[in-house]
């Protein structure tokens, strides 16, 4: 692979950590320490960044995690989720500011703009509410006066004091698949993050985004969110694979989904649909395995084969336009562990900049 991409791994602070699907293990539950191991191995690791998931109900707060792990990491970016709503934006924008300065320069914002707990909004109102979020951190973070008449933010005041290290907004990463979801994209992120579905979709989702995008005198960026199993044959690796769902019913594997705040999003109807479409053994496309959805809301298949297949499969999704990659395992930190080796030296990867973004 000579094209550049960023690889980033992901650190399970929403109670996303398991040996087996739908198990819960108090080892890997959600905890400062487990945690803060995940995040240390990647950066061992020689991966690029490493997304912060945020959730309500479950594990620890990202934001606070994100300032407790800056001062351990020496070049390691992190990728903070961030939901919308949850804090004031002038506070949010001096927080990113903060923790950039800790990072070095290395923080990057992943926008979530799903319904808060015991709140509902329509989707049309949600994801207005999400562009006026950031625009107003891409306004303040660059350093310049705000004067914002929002429907959800009436604000007029000067940046704050402290700014990132470039003087520029971080990177804002953002997905969604409704067509609301696209529009807020379009209109104001700096990378379009997809959830893995066949080729084919992944081509339509892009070319509809750079559309959408161009409309508002935009580029887009993409990036793809896929787990991964990795073992030095294909057999293995399949193996592997279903022992990861030897002890999940499917009673079981509902409640778990139905349990996530964005369990009725077309994201999520996107990744059913994928599953329903797969092959008896949960293979919706060659080495593309939907068996993890049947645990999990969100993001639910994994890249599955050994390192020459796993690679291939990455280098296809780069020849269509991905520049970066969020990938994942069970569990994380050995799972990061056996990418690090097995495929990610083989791979040319650097950490995405602000350069070049509109």
């Amino acid at each position: 692979m000579t094209r550049s991409c960023e690889v980033s791994w992901f650190s399970a602070l929403c109670d996303d950590d398991y040996e087996f699907l739908g198990m819960p293990d108090p080892r890997l539950q959600s905890s400062w320490e487990h945690c803060r191991d995940i995040v240390l191995q990647a950066e061992t690791g020689g991966y690029d960044n490493i997304l912060l998931p945020s959730g309500y109900a479950l594990g620890l707060d990202t934001t606070a995690f994100a300032a407790a792990i800056a001062p351990m990491l020496r070049r390691l970016a992190l990728l903070m989720a961030v939901r919308v709503g949850e804090s004031w934006p002038p506070q949010l924008a001096r927080q990113i500011a903060t923790i950039d300065r800790m990072l070095g320069g290395r923080l990057n914002i992943n926008i979530i703009s799903s319904d808060l707990p015991g709140e509902t909004l329509a989707s049309g109102p949600r994801y207005a509410r999400t562009v006026e979020l950031m625009r107003i951190l891409k306004t303040l973070l660059n350093g310049e006066p705000l004067d914002h008449d929002g429907e959800f933010w009436k604000l007029k005041l000067d940046p704050p004091r402290i700014g990132t290290v470039s003087g520029k907004a971080p990177l804002l990463y953002f997905g969604g698949l409704s067509p609301d979801a696209r529009e807020a994209a379009a209109k104001e992120c700096d990378v379009y993050l997809m959830w893995p579905d066949t080729r084919e979709k992944v081509a339509d989702i892009i070319a509809d985004m750079t559309a959408r995008a161009a409309r508002h005198g935009r580029t887009l960026r993409f990036g793809y969110r896929a787990h991964v199993i990795v073992r030095e044959t294909e057999d293995e690796a399949r193996v592997y694979a279903d022992r990861l769902l030897s002890k999940l019913d499917a009673e079981q594997g509902a409640a778990i989904r139905a349990k996530s705040l964005d369990s009725g999003s077309a994201g999520v109807a996107a990744q059913a649909a994928l599953r329903e479409g797969a092959s008896a053994d949960g293979y919706a496309e060659d080495n593309l395995w939907t068996g993890i959805g049947r645990a999990r809301s969100g993001c639910g298949a994994a890249i599955v084969g050994d390192p020459d297949q796993v690679l291939a499969k990455l280098a296809m999704y780069q020849e269509m336009g991905i520049e970066a990659f969020i990938l994942s395992g069970y569990p994380h930190a050995a799972e990061a562990d056996l990418f690090a080796r097995h495929v990610l030296p083989r791979m040319t990867h650097a950490p995405l900049s602000v350069a070049n973004t509109l």
